[in-house]
């Protein structure tokens, strides 16, 4: 369970650094909306990722104790968030561009495959 906590804490890093990149990018750029549109995305992702890490770790607790599970793994909650994330840059459409906001709920996506990658080629050698 070592190696799975820290592959989670390893992915919520990465989530972070990439949440701040965002935070800079609409700070320093002249692309605002489409930066406040990936950090609104990327937030929305960062709290599925914490949901979902959660719920695996009460699946595998339950699963340890009693040989079976019954329940999910959050998944209405995680999409609630995106439909969340999305309504918000339908609101403030001049602000938040809403393409950038559904790049933006990808990300966490995109943090967990180069986590795995990075797992399978450091196993390899």
């Amino acid at each position: 369970m070592d190696e799975y906590a820290s592959m989670v804490r390893q992915q919520r890093k990465w989530m972070l650094y990439l949440l701040v990149i965002f935070v800079l990018g609409a700070v320093l750029t002249p692309y605002t909306p489409v930066f406040l549109g990936l950090l609104v995305g990327g937030i929305a992702s960062y709290l599925g990722l914490i949901l979902l890490h959660r719920n695996v770790n009460r699946l595998g607790e339950k699963v340890a104790e009693k040989g079976t599970y019954r329940g999910g793994l959050g998944t209405l909650s995680r999409l609630l968030l995106a439909g969340l994330a999305v309504l918000l840059a339908l609101q403030y459409e001049e602000s938040i561009h809403l393409i950038a906001v559904i790049f933006g709920l990808m990300s966490s996506y995109f943090v967990v495959g180069l986590s795995m990658l990075r797992q399978v080629f450091s196993q390899r050698h």
